[in-house]
């Protein structure tokens, strides 16, 4: 018997409420004209890659952040209008960036 089964032998009267997925299509992210510059650069002798140049909300860019740090499993942070993401990830943050309809320029090496 797992969790649910227990609530509901003590709530029987409970009907749950649809979750919230965090799904960036549903959530309607605005697309630009401009491509998102990905740049690679060493700090500190360590890889880290850079993604700059989006000009919709700031919001966004920040749901667009936490979907690339868990899709590939790295870590990174969102500061100065910047996305910082910890190693050399710039090709498949490209293909990432492109099947979801963004316009993407390499920069750098």
């Amino acid at each position: 018997m797992d969790l649910k089964d227990q609530l509901k032998n003590l709530f029987p009267d409970h009907t749950p409420e649809p979750s919230d997925e965090n799904n960036l299509e549903e959530q309607g992210i605005w697309m630009q004209d401009d491509p998102i510059i990905c740049k690679y650069e060493k700090r500190k002798g360590k890889p880290i890659t850079i993604l700059e140049g989006y000009t919709g909300a700031t919001e966004d860019f920040k749901l667009l952040a936490k979907e690339i740090k868990t899709t590939l499993s790295v870590g990174g942070s969102f500061k100065d209008d910047k996305i910082i993401i910890q190693g050399d990830y710039r090709d498949k943050i490209m293909q990432i960036l492109k099947k979801k309809g963004f316009k993407v320029k390499r920069v750098g090496g």
